[in-house]
């Protein structure tokens, strides 16, 4: 059947600096550059360019344009271009349309509608290059008090296990299959450098990384993929995932043709078949059943290590917190509406969830009401963007936070939203051994780091003009922000003032 979906993209080729190399041929995984043997000449099939600008990156004469299709629609507030072409394309497969990546539509952006505030004259500035500035930061269940000895020497209290961040932010879950190893290495050695923690996501942890243990954060999903005794034990954190921010409320899958050997062995499943987790964890139907897997999980790691539980933000998401935390979870994990995936129902990812700064603020909120923020940490993921994300969610309550997307666009993702087909050009979202070799782990864990580094000397700026030298003066001190063309029901949620109040 001839599709009436235009293409998305042209390919502009300026026929006076294209030298024929085919260089554009070979780096398109795509299909859309091919080398027509009959001219003799490299030609372009539009529509199946999927913006990914691999072949105009790596051009050596630059002979390459990626612009999007000029294709006007008659014009129509309702009828989108989008809501048209979605129509054609299940009018012809007659299936879900699938997509990577987060949430793209208008919805609210809150970061962008929340201002810091600054220290002047009364609280003066800090010279962040001059005066040490604390960043650091501990993830885990706090004690309601602590009790010392007569002396003040030694502490009576026995803590329960806490991890030490040198910066609030982890990288987020991303398993294995669905990202190639080299992502994964490129990550754990990053974290390891950076003293932060990644996140295996629910593919379990190839035997190759096991070394990186104390800087990783193993998860526990439904289909339980990956999951034994060593992989427990190597982790520096146990998280159990319930949902994720792309697709509340339903479960995964990992197409059979991105289950490789090496991926079949670490997940546990055989080769080439579907990695499917079912939307609920089927021993968790009550609090009382999370419990009993909170538990589960400390006993078998002895009580070491701290156990998070990972849910997708949405409108009750307080309440839920609060039993997770009365549950034994010592750190509460929320991602938000525009959290990424590899793969997802566009109709799920668009219009299922709510935006993280809600939700973090509503459940910081409700935590404090209930005189239990102390007794269990709380990251935030979905859509962190830049240190001034960051610095915003600390101050909105968090403890630290996730980061998915921006570390694969550190990467070199250009966010085509192609990730469910396995043919990631850029070799970040593949299992195909010849694309996962564009990703090399010792400039991807370079690349991350600085990444890291760059922020986190922001922050520290950022710090300095608030007038505090510590991540813990800042931390749920929402009168360091201001908010800025929001209604008044807005502002009451976030629990912020309006700039000039």
């Amino acid at each position: 059947m001839k599709t009436l979906v235009p293409p998305q993209f042209r390919v502009v080729r300026d026929p006076e600096r294209c030298i024929q190399c085919q260089v554009c041929v070979n780096q398109c995984s795509f299909n859309a550059q091919y080398f027509d043997a009959e001219d003799k000449v490299v030609r372009t099939r539009e529509e199946n360019c999927v913006g990914c600008h691999r072949c105009a990156a790596l051009c050596p004469t630059r002979a390459l344009t990626i612009t999007r299709n000029p294709m006007d629609y008659k014009a129509n507030l309702n009828w989108k271009s989008g809501d048209i072409e979605d129509i054609w394309r299940q009018a012809e497969s007659g299936g879900m349309l699938l997509t990577g990546m987060g949430n793209d539509k208008g919805y609210r952006i809150y970061w962008d509608h929340l201002l810091l505030n600054a220290s002047q004259v009364t609280n003066p500035s800090i010279d962040p290059l001059r005066e040490p500035m604390e960043l650091t930061t501990y993830i885990g269940r706090k004690p309601d008090r602590v009790h010392v000895s007569a002396d003040g020497v030694k502490l009576e209290t026995t803590l329960a296990p806490q991890v030490k961040l040198e910066i609030p932010v982890m990288f987020a879950a991303m398993s294995y299959g669905a990202v190639s190893l080299n992502v994964h290495e490129s990550l754990a050695r990053a974290a390891t450098e950076m003293g932060t923690l990644w996140n295996t996501g629910e593919g379990g942890l190839h035997e190759t990384l096991y070394k990186y243990g104390q800087n990783t954060i193993v998860q526990v999903a439904s289909g339980r993929f990956g999951v034994h005794s060593k992989y427990l034990h190597a982790g520096r954190v146990v998280e159990i995932k319930i949902g994720q921010g792309a697709k509340p409320g339903i479960g995964g899958h990992l197409p059979g043709e991105k289950v490789s050997a090496d991926v079949a062995l670490t997940r546990m499943i055989p080769r080439g078949s579907d990695a499917l987790s079912p939307a609920p964890q089927h021993d968790i139907y009550s609090i009382e059943d999370l419990t009993q897997l909170i538990y589960a999980l400390k006993e078998a790691t002895n009580y070491t290590k701290p156990i998070s539980v990972k849910i997708a933000a949405v409108h009750n998401s307080a309440a839920i917190a609060s039993g997770m935390v009365r549950a034994g979870a010592d750190i509460i994990v929320l991602d938000g509406l525009r959290g990424a995936t590899g793969a997802a129902p566009k109709v799920i990812r668009d219009n299922v969830g709510i935006p993280i700064e809600l939700a973090l603020a509503s459940v910081d909120s409700r935590l404090r009401q209930e005189g239990i923020r102390n007794q269990a940490s709380l990251v935030i993921s979905g859509g962190i963007r830049n240190s001034g994300d960051v610095a915003k969610a600390i101050a909105l309550g968090a403890d630290a936070v996730y980061i998915g997307t921006a570390a694969l666009v550190a990467l070199g993702c250009h966010v085509c939203q192609q990730c469910h087909t396995g043919k990631c050009a850029w070799g970040i979202c593949t299992t195909d051994l010849g694309l996962t070799r564009r990703i090399n782990p010792d400039i991807g864990a370079q690349r991350l780091s600085n990444l890291l580094r760059g922020w986190g000397l922001e922050i520290k700026d950022m710090l300095g003009g608030m007038g505090v030298n510590a991540l813990e003066s800042l931390r749920g001190n929402r009168l360091h922000l201001r908010g800025v063309g929001l209604s008044d029901t807005e502002l009451e949620i976030l629990g912020v003032r309006m700039a000039g109040s």
